[in-house]
């Protein structure tokens, strides 16, 4: 049986990373955390800590905002979860690889103040972002609560990502954003598209201007959207999630008909998929999504 999961996800502009001053940032969680005490999940939007100031070089921005994750910023990160003892994702951060490239990556901290997942943006959006692709799908378990999968933005637009991360099991896919652009209209029916045909619930949280034109949403396993926010400056979303419900909707399928993970006949061969060069193996598919 799993605990139902307060989340907050706070749709607001980016921190120009200059002023990158971790009392103000810890100032805001604590204001947000102390107006909305249930939340266990708190979120913030893609590049939330490294935003750029109108007229500034992009490249030069993500150059100076770029740390390790184990940096100084990390480790403010991790003592702030813990002091507040929430889950914290706050927002994708400019990270310095090991191997000397910038990545666009998302961290996770647990209330015991430690990092428990790291996801590398895997699709940039060429050619306007120029840090490197990550190139692993990732997924952590929040205990008592259930599993969830992280992506940011333009990884929405690629069915594969999502698909990946359902198939590990995810009941929750958190979405950070940062689109400024007409086509937000579009990633809101990918979400709910997303959710459809992956039976998993999607949390898009995009950026308030004037680094997005918001739009925030949670979606349930089914498609039906349980929370959205308007294009306002900041707002704070909030839902409660029994993640159980993902798992419910893949064993009855949607609307009690439809069971995506499970359409195979136990003698079909595998299906060759000629644009990956491999297939889908029905006992291996099978073997994903955890029931």
């Amino acid at each position: 049986m799993t605990i139902p999961l307060p989340i907050g996800l706070v749709q607001t502009a980016a921190r120009h990373h200059a002023a990158d001053d971790p009392d103000a940032f810890a100032a805001d969680v604590r204001r947000v955390t102390e107006a909305h005490p249930g939340i266990r999940l708190l979120a913030y939007p893609e590049l939330h800590l490294c935003g750029h100031k109108p007229g500034e070089d992009p490249e030069t921005v993500m150059t100076e905002a770029a740390q390790p994750l184990d940096g100084p910023r990390g480790t403010r990160l991790a003592a702030l979860a813990r002091e507040l003892g929430i889950w914290l994702v706050p927002g994708s951060v400019y990270e310095q690889g090991e191997d000397g490239r910038i990545y666009n990556t998302a961290p996770v901290y647990s209330p015991a103040g430690e990092r428990v997942a790291e996801y590398r943006k895997i699709f940039p959006w060429r050619p306007y972002e120029t840090t490197a692709s990550g190139s692993g799908f990732v997924v952590f378990d929040m205990e008592d609560h259930g599993r969830v999968g992280l992506t940011i933005c333009y990884d929405a637009w690629f069915p594969e990502i999502t698909r990946h991360l359902a198939w590990q099991g995810a009941d929750l896919v958190l979405n950070l954003v940062r689109t400024p652009t007409v086509d937000r209209a579009q990633e809101v029916v990918l979400a709910q598209a997303n959710a459809i045909v992956n039976q998993v619930f999607m949390a898009s949280l995009n950026a308030a201007a004037p680094d997005g034109v918001g739009r925030s949403l949670v979606v349930d396993p089914e498609g039906h959207t349980r929370a959205a926010a308007g294009p306002g400056p900041e707002e704070v979303l909030t839902d409660v999630l029994d993640l159980a419900e993902a798992r419910r909707v893949r064993t009855r399928g949607t609307a009690g008909l439809t069971r995506v993970w499970d359409p195979f006949a136990d003698d079909q061969q595998p299906l060759e998929l000629p644009l990956y060069e491999g297939r889908i193996d029905p006992e291996r598919w099978r073997r994903g999504a955890r029931p």
